[in-house]
């Protein structure tokens, strides 16, 4: 495999790479994580347990409790005790929680959870990632493609070309992704639902993911161009060199002037015949018209 070919593969890789950070940021639900501050129920088991508000019944004197529209009920808990703080994390597709009793995670769908005002917003951006995705898997195939069924006599600068545009409208589509994913969750915490808002929130793993298949999107376009433009440049320097110059031979001045004055030029020393047969007057003598 020849130098060109090597300088391909090793292309190939974080375009590979970008591709798998792009598809384990969508799949997942971790662009987004925090706590959300919730109020404890009241408990149904007599016995109490930390994630509910424990409630006391006064009773009479006779030691009789009161029926339940005259019960009255002791909350003991004050200031933060009455909260709970659950953790929860969102992606494109869905947001989870934990769960009251913390056995497990409670998730719903993320477009269900938006508002109305941030729903376009979330499918353009999720539009841009498919798109994005796409555009990173073409320039896998097709520069995988190259390396594998191309020889020496293959065209690479046209392979270095196509790729950088791809790479470049990739990179593009996910920064515009990620800018709307941002806007449309700031939206759904100012005006999600009351029993959905977090209380802090902050980006998570998957979000890194992204902002990181952008960036290597971005580096092989700039390296695949710049690779694209050193070429271009050697290729005078190469004909030069080559070991089959071409050779400009000039043409004689002489054939020049004749075909702009159209006047034949006489060389010293040479005798000439007229168009009457007569040779040429002695230098200094007279011409004869006869």
């Amino acid at each position: 495999m020849d130098r060109a070919r090597w300088q391909r593969v090793l292309t190939l890789l974080p375009i590979c790479l970008a591709l798998a950070f792009s598809l384990t940021a969508m799949g997942s639900s971790h662009w987004c994580e925090g706590i959300r501050r919730m109020t404890k129920p009241l408990c149904q088991d007599p016995l109490g347990g930390v994630n509910c508000i424990q409630v006391s019944q006064a009773s009479n004197s006779t030691g009789r409790e009161h029926d339940d529209s005259q019960t009255v009920q002791y909350i003991w808990e004050t200031g933060d005790d009455k909260f709970l703080l659950l953790r929860f994390h969102a992606g494109l597709w869905q947001s989870c929680e934990e769960s009251l009793n913390s056995t497990g995670e409670r998730c719903r769908c993320f477009l269900g959870v938006a508002p109305t005002e941030a729903q376009g917003v979330l499918w353009l951006s999720i539009g841009a990632e498919v798109l994005d995705i796409f555009l990173i898997l073409a320039g896998v195939i097709f520069l995988g493609c190259s390396v594998s069924h191309c020889h020496s006599g293959c065209n690479w600068l046209k392979v270095d070309a196509s790729v950088a545009i791809l790479m470049v409208l990739a990179g593009l589509l996910g920064m515009v992704a990620h800018m709307m994913y941002t806007t449309s969750f700031q939206i759904t915490v100012n005006l999600g639902p009351e029993d959905w808002r977090p209380q802090t929130w902050d980006y998570s793993w998957s979000y890194c993911l992204a902002w990181g298949s952008f960036a290597l999107c971005m580096a092989v376009s700039v390296a695949t161009m710049s690779r694209y433009t050193v070429t271009q440049a050697e290729k005078p320097k190469a004909q030069k060199g080559s070991p089959y110059p071409q050779h400009n031979i000039p043409q004689p001045e002489a054939s020049q002037q004749v075909w702009q004055t159209g006047a034949v030029p006489r060389p010293v020393g040479q005798v000439f015949v007229n168009v009457l047969g007569h040779p040429p007057p002695a230098r200094g003598g007279k011409v004869s018209m006869c």
